[in-house]
């Protein structure tokens, strides 16, 4: 009886812990700037910005172009949502990123130098119930100053 017991408790965790992995949200889609809902703070908005993320956890992949006053702007982000630190490249400059889950949201630090300054931020990554929009907040730190933004991306 108490193996059994054992046995049935067994497969209830494994089960819940199905369960939290499934309700992970998935990032993939093409998403377009919505700026009437987006607050960069500090920093001027860009006129336009449209992002396409692939998304298989624990590998995300966000290749974005955003138009504003500085220009035309395009990368490409890899990201492990796993915590491994992944290396990307931004106006020539490498950024060392980890992304890891806190519940269904994505937190990825970063850190990068710019001109010889140091320029450190955090993204928290959450997806609305319905999967239209991705909201993503990020706390930025640099020479300038410490910056809060707001940027919303609604799926096309």
């Amino acid at each position: 009886m108490r193996s059994y017991r054992s046995f049935v408790l067994s497969l209830m965790l494994l089960a819940a812990c199905g369960l939290l992995q499934a309700a992970r949200p998935n990032f993939s889609g093409d998403w377009k700037l919505n700026t009437g809902k987006s607050d960069f703070g500090a920093m001027p908005a860009p006129y336009s910005r449209t992002d396409k993320i692939m998304h298989q956890d624990p590998d995300l992949t966000d290749s974005f172009t955003q138009n504003g006053q500085m220009g035309e702007v395009s990368a490409e982000m890899k990201y492990s949502t796993d915590g491994k630190e992944t290396t990307n490249t931004i106006h020539g400059a490498p950024v060392k990123t980890t992304a890891k889950w806190e519940g269904d949201q994505l937190t990825i630090d970063g850190k990068a130098s710019l001109n010889g300054s140091d320029v450190t931020f955090q993204d928290h990554w959450s997806l609305s119930p319905d999967g239209k929009t991705l909201t993503v907040t990020r706390h930025v730190n640099s020479p300038m100053g410490v910056t809060d933004q707001k940027i919303v991306l609604d799926k096309q």
